[in-house]
């Protein structure tokens, strides 16, 4: 793709990365700061690449047209809209995000 498209975080993704740094740098602050730039860098290359996130599994997140990026132990859900990729939400793998999103 060759225009860039800008990046939006939904308010419930930006609490998200917070919670999640927070939790982490609790027991390891460089390993926060190293999680947090891992987010910052994946994150962007969407406005390149938007449609490189693999659609989820779960039929109704198909139908919403959700897509997935995995950072570490996270899933970021996100959606491609027409001018811009929303994040909507950053979760843990292991979370059942269905009722969540």
């Amino acid at each position: 793709m060759e225009k860039n498209l800008p990046i939006k975080y939904l308010p419930s993704a930006e609490q998200d990365i917070i919670e999640i740094i927070d939790y982490v740098s609790m027991d390891n602050p460089p390993a926060a700061l190293n999680l947090l730039n891992q987010f910052d860098e994946s994150i962007s290359i969407l406005a390149y690449f938007p449609l490189s996130g693999p659609i989820p599994n779960d039929a109704r997140l198909q139908l919403l047209n959700y897509r997935m990026l995995g950072i570490q132990s996270y899933l970021v859900f996100y959606v491609v809209q027409n001018e811009f990729v929303e994040i909507r939400r950053v979760l843990h793998a292991k979370r059942k995000y269905d009722f969540l999103l």
